[in-house]
């Protein structure tokens, strides 16, 4: 592990993403924005957040919701102007909180004018894309869409591009050195108006080595060639010499499909790559192969993988939801019956483990999925493409609607409940997707005024975290784990912690470590054994 000598600023820090569409809209044209997210800088700084992650912002077509970029130096329109986005990091620099943008940068949107110009023949931006005559009148070859489907479709000009996610998506070619400049410029723009690092788009598949056919698979066909390429880690080593290190930024990768060794590969600090990444397994835990198909969720999985995990990063990224994942209290918890005691535990589980703890728009008051009706209320492309391969497959309208409603990543893009008005204080408008209607009692207003509300638990649980040693620099080490619980120690040389966390709804009877209670519901000390109530957490201190 790097030695805490040589610790970078953002180390200790706290994250929290913004998915700026429904984050808060600051002029009822029921898309949230930039104002919106300015005005609620003091609620983020009183929550104790350190860095704001902004899902794009940039001028967008909004196929797929700002991933698809026309244009990486203009703001998009909905969400306001540059001169609000250049407010927004100068006042969150006066509150001491950074901005990291997302940069997506193995695909530009087909609107972009690098794209138009090369479907218009222009054979310098041709080179910026993958285009191809295919063979014999075919695709290129049998790669398969992230999204579903082939990865390969027709343009104006009559030859194939391709587009790993949707076909509005068309992939960059990294092998040609006029892309690499374009970004590097984009990427120094942006940072010299002072915002403090990235987290890279799906950046572990940005370099293909070969176009060739890939092996036969049940998903993404084709992966074998594009997957932790050497390309990618020549491109990532280049770019952090060449701007990351001038400007001392915090950058996180997306990697698609990693697995540990490939991990080390692309954050060790020794490899002077990326500073951290987003692996994705606690959030497959209950997949079977592809997350529309779905099996039991089993706790004592998830411990597996968080434990590995540990184990594996220098600096590990901590999260349990995000734009592209459903809320976290359904995931690992449960809605119906203990819905607050879940999320806290969840809160409790992330900001205690090692590394750096990602906190999503509305997990700190325990969001749950949308109360969707229906497909007519779904807007993710990604949902609908899948939509349209079920029914090539010939499943019924139900049971295509039933996986979709439960697995959609709009379950995590409904608008943050600010308060229980009938707009939930999001806007004045009409929101640009429905609104949970629990927001009745789960929402900001009501939670800020509760002292023990899941909101003010987080609020707790950042304070305790930011004045502990063993929180902040202290190793890890997991204690035997029976019954689905998870039990772990975080120690430095002046505290040592013993964290419990009953990921079930059943009372459990565990063995106690250390001498007192110091954070959770109950205050014995010096007890032998234990207790824990469904979905309990505690923090349990030991004198060294």
């Amino acid at each position: 592990m790097a030695n805490s000598s040589t610790k970078k600023w953002w180390k200790n820090s706290i994250v929290y993403q913004i998915y700026p569409r429904s984050f808060c809209d600051s002029n009822g044209d029921g898309i949230g924005d930039i104002p919106g997210i300015t005005s609620k800088l003091h609620y983020l700084k009183n929550l104790g957040v350190d860095i704001l992650w902004l899902s794009p912002v940039y001028e967008t077509p909004g196929y797929d919701n700002g991933y698809d970029i026309s244009d990486y130096k203009k703001i998009n329109p909905e969400f306001g102007t540059m001169e609000d986005m250049e407010r927004l990091i100068s006042r969150a620099k006066r509150l001491g909180i950074k901005i990291i943008m997302d940069l997506v940068i193995n695909h530009t949107s087909d609107e972009h004018e690098w794209f138009k110009k090369a479907v218009a023949g222009d054979e310098k931006y041709k080179a910026y894309y993958y285009f191809s005559d295919g063979k014999d009148g075919k695709r290129p070859n049998n790669w398969s869409s992230f999204f579903g489907g082939k990865a390969w479709s027709k343009a104006e000009n009559g030859q194939y591009y391709l587009h790993l996610f949707s076909k509005k998506q068309p992939d960059l070619n990294w092998h040609n050195p006029d892309v690499y400049k374009e970004v590097i410029d984009i990427m120094k723009f942006w940072l010299d108006k002072g915002i403090a690092g990235f987290r890279c788009d799906a950046i572990n598949i940005i370099y293909k080595d070969s176009l060739k056919d890939g092996k036969r698979r049940l998903s993404l066909i084709g992966r074998e060639h594009y997957l932790n390429t050497d390309g990618c880690h020549e491109i990532l080593k280049r770019f952090n010499s060449d701007v990351w290190s001038k400007y001392k930024t915090f950058i996180v990768g997306e990697a698609s499909l990693v697995t540990p060794d490939a991990a080390k590969l692309l954050s060790d600090e020794s490899r002077e790559e990326l500073d951290t990444l987003f692996f994705f397994e606690h959030m497959e835990v209950d997949n079977r192969g592809i997350k529309w198909l779905k099996k039991k969720y089993r706790p004592s999985k998830l411990i597996r993988i968080l434990d590995k995990w540990q184990n594996v990063l220098e600096v590990p990224t901590n999260y349990l939801e995000n734009h592209d994942h459903i809320r976290s209290v359904n995931h690992y918890g449960n809605t119906q019956k203990y819905w607050e005691k879940s999320a806290k535990l969840l809160c409790g589980l992330n900001l205690t483990l090692r590394g750096i703890p990602f906190i999503y728009e509305g997990e700190e008051i325990g969001m749950t999925n949308g109360d969707f009706r229906g497909l007519r209320d779904i807007k993710d492309i990604e949902s609908h493409n899948i939509n349209q391969s079920m029914k090539k497959m010939l499943l019924l309208h139900s049971i295509r609607q039933r996986i979709i409603l439960r697995t959609t990543r709009d379950n995590a893009r409904t608008p943050v409940q600010w308060d229980d008005t009938e707009n939930a204080g999001f806007t004045t408008g009409e929101p640009w997707i429905k609104i949970n209607s629990n927001k009745s009692y789960i929402n900001v207003k009501a939670e800020e005024e509760d002292n023990n509300s899941i909101l003010n638990f987080y609020k707790q649980i950042i304070e305790f975290r930011k004045k502990s040693s063993a929180l902040l620099d202290g190793s890890y080490r997991r204690i035997a784990s029976p019954n689905d619980v998870f039990i772990y120690t975080r120690e430095s040389s002046e505290e040592r912690l013993y964290i419990y966390c009953n990921l079930t709804g059943n009372n459990k009877a565990v063995e106690f470590y250390g001498d007192k209670i110091v954070f959770g519901n109950y205050e014995e000390n010096e007890r032998k054994d234990i207790y824990l109530k469904p979905y309990e957490f505690r923090i349990v201190a030991s004198n060294i």
